[in-house]
C-alpha cells in the first residue's frame, strides 16, 4: 500500500470531517464527507448531494473525484471517507468503480468513522484493490480480443 505520514494523514482526515458539514441529505439524512489527496498535495473535498429524484444523487467522494478531474487533476496518494455513525463505512459499488478509474490500485483509502481521535482511532485502512478485488480497470479495454 502506498503510504503518507501522519501529519498528511490527520490533514486529510479532517478535510473530510470539515467536507461532511457541505453535505445536502434532507432524504437519507446521511452526511458523507470525502477528501482526495493529489499527488501535489493538494486536497479537494467532496459532500454527498442528494436529489428528490434518488437517481440523481451523488455520493461525496464521486463529488471530490468530479470536481478534481474537471479542473485537470488525474493524480491521487489517497481519500478519507468518513459519515455520522460509528463505525467506519465503506464506498457503494458505484464510488468503487469511480475511485478504481482514477486511483492506483495500491492507492491508501481511510474509512474514518464519526468521532474520530487520533487517540480514539478506530480507522479501516485499506485501498482500490482492497475495496474493489478483481476490479476492471480502464487497462483492461486495451487487452487483445479474440474471436
Amino acid at each position: 500500500m502506498g503510504s503518507i505520514n501522519a501529519e498528511v494523514k490527520e490533514r486529510l482526515i479532517q478535510a473530510a470531517v470539515d467536507a461532511k458539514q457541505g453535505a445536502y441529505s434532507p432524504y437519507s439524512k446521511f452526511r458523507v464527507g470525502a477528501a482526495l489527496l493529489a499527488s501535489d498535495g493538494s486536497i479537494i473535498k467532496g459532500a454527498n448531494i442528494e436529489n428528490a429524484s434518488y437517481g440523481g444523487t451523488i455520493c461525496a467522494e464521486r463529488t471530490a473525484i468530479v470536481k478534481a478531474v474537471s479542473d485537470g487533476t488525474r493524480s491521487f496518494a489517497a481519500l478519507a471517507v468518513t459519515t455520522d455513525v460509528a463505525q467506519a463505512l465503506s464506498p457503494c459499488g458505484i464510488c468503487r468503480q469511480v475511485i478504481r478509474e482514477f486511483c492506483a490500485l495500491d492507492m491508501p483509502i481511510l474509512l474514518v468513522p464519526a468521532g474520530y481521535t487520533a487517540e480514539k482511532g478506530g480507522i479501516l485502512e485499506t485501498t482500490v484493490s482492497g475495496l474493489l478485488p478483481h476490479s476492471f480497470g480502464p487497462e483492461d479495454l486495451e487487452l487483445p480480443r479474440t474471436g
